[in-house]
């Protein structure tokens, strides 16, 4: 897997690139070793055809509105280069790569294809084999993993697009069981951290002891923690009493 991953949605004038349906938004924003960089793609698009009152519906995005924007061949440079060598991360990934796919393929068979471009992580495919049985719609799994969506009314690429970053890093978070002595880390979750082994003749580290007023000030601290979570502060259970 890239370490460069571009979380992507797309709004559309309807449901079938076949029938000749157009993307008419693209949200993406980056992430290098899942960290977001703050690099994002954001256009709205002419689709040179009538969007359908059911898909208006749904992200509220009219003909008017699209009149002065920009055609997908306009902006197809900029796209690719933006998603080049990614791992796209995409909820329902089929619908929206199929739609980018027709709009490549209106500008020539130069421009391939998204598998040519990028690696692809279906995030409800990766839902339904975490969550069988359940819904995993982008709605349901940020009920699931206390992603707030409150501000979502309308679909919206770039809107969804944070949403499912913040859900797909949640749903595929995991924390590398580090292993001191060079042995064969395992993992739990998604993590696989390998450190190498200590070197034995290594000095011996400083020991920097706090003084009194960092010790009052870390104890101030567990104690506003302590107050903030109704006396939950494990540290001070763990912690021995002078």
């Amino acid at each position: 897997m890239s370490d460069r991953q571009v979380v992507l949605d797309t709004e559309t004038t309807g449901l079938d690139p076949a029938s000749g349906h157009r993307v008419i938004e693209i949200g993406a924003l980056e992430l290098v070793n899942r960290r977001p960089t703050g690099a994002r793609f954001h256009r709205y698009l002419n689709p040179e055809r009538a969007i359908d009152e059911g898909a208006i519906e749904v992200h509220g995005i009219t003909d008017a509105f699209l009149a002065d924007k920009p055609r997908f061949a306009d902006i197809a440079d900029e796209f690719v280069e933006f998603i080049r060598g990614a791992e796209l991360v995409i909820h329902n990934a089929p619908f929206d790569v199929g739609f980018l796919d027709a709009e490549l393929q209106r500008l020539g068979p130069d421009w391939g294809r998204v598998e040519t471009l990028s690696g692809v992580c279906d995030t409800l495919q990766l839902a339904r084999s975490k969550h069988p049985g359940q819904k995993n719609n982008l709605d349901a799994l940020c009920r699931r993993y206390e992603v707030d969506n409150s501000h979502r009314e309308l679909h919206g690429a770039l809107l969804d697009a944070e949403i499912l970053a913040d859900v797909y890093l949640a749903m595929t978070g995991g924390q590398a069981t580090l292993s001191l002595d060079g042995s064969e880390p395992g993992t739990a979750g998604a993590g696989n951290l390998q450190l190498p082994p200590l070197d034995a003749d290594r000095p011996p580290l400083p020991v920097l002891r706090a003084n009194d007023s960092e010790r009052k000030a870390h104890a101030a601290r567990l104690l506003a923690i302590a107050e903030a979570s109704g006396g939950r502060c494990l540290w001070q259970e763990l912690e021995p009493a002078e």
